[in-house]
């Protein structure tokens, strides 16, 4: 049986303010997010780590092939009208915040789609909460706020504009992340080398 809830990814509707997005509330089901997260990868840091990086149980596998298999990208490519079957991805797991998480920014110039999929069961903190903001320099203006639990999923189109961060938290704070890029090699490159740098300013110079 399927983890993911693509019917609700179909019937979701994208939102154009203050750029385009969308949200589904609970694309993992109950007894689904609770076979994830008892395959939930053992991370014990506050970083973003590549797939390729980590083990993880059955459940946890098979969600992974169903967020990049054709069929998800095809849904989603509709949603955005981009072919996203035909584009590379990346794919990034975290299991906890730190304070220098969540500070306003676009992503990187070679992403195209973002998703985001989250797996706290529960979630009762004003703080930590993702919101699509209006404005590059004030966290309060904000059109939507997504609860990072419940396997809620949200996806945006990445723009120069595409402002997004949380308030602080520190915590356990479950999330995957996809990214469709461009798929131009020179893309893929410069947005790895974008991650690499970013871990670079965060862990040795204490900087985001």
């Amino acid at each position: 049986m399927p983890l993911t809830n693509l019917n609700a990814l179909r019937a979701a509707r994208v939102e154009t303010d203050p750029y385009d997005y969308l949200v589904v509330p609970g694309f993992l089901d109950a007894p689904s997010l609770e076979q994830v997260n008892r395959d939930y990868p053992a991370i014990d840091s506050a970083a973003n780590h590549t797939l390729e990086s980590l083990t993880y149980g059955v459940a946890f596998k098979q969600l992974m092939q169903e967020l990049q298999s054709p069929e998800f990208a095809a849904v989603l490519g509709e949603h955005f009208d981009m072919d996203l079957v035909s584009l590379p991805t990346t794919v990034t797991v975290r299991k906890f915040c730190e304070r220098t998480d969540g500070n306003i920014h676009t992503d990187h110039k070679s992403k195209v789609i973002t998703v985001l999929v989250y797996f706290n069961e529960k979630w009762d903190n004003e703080a930590g909460q993702l919101r699509l903001l209006r404005s590059k320099d004030d966290i309060e203006n904000y059109a939507a706020q997504v609860i990072p639990s419940g396997g809620n999923l949200l996806a945006f189109r990445r723009t120069d504009h595409s402002w997004h961060g949380h308030t602080q938290f520190v915590g356990e704070r479950r999330m995957v992340q996809i990214n469709y890029l461009d798929q131009g090699l020179f893309a893929v490159v410069a947005q790895r080398a974008s991650r690499l740098g970013t871990h670079f300013m965060k862990n040795v110079l204490g900087m985001r």
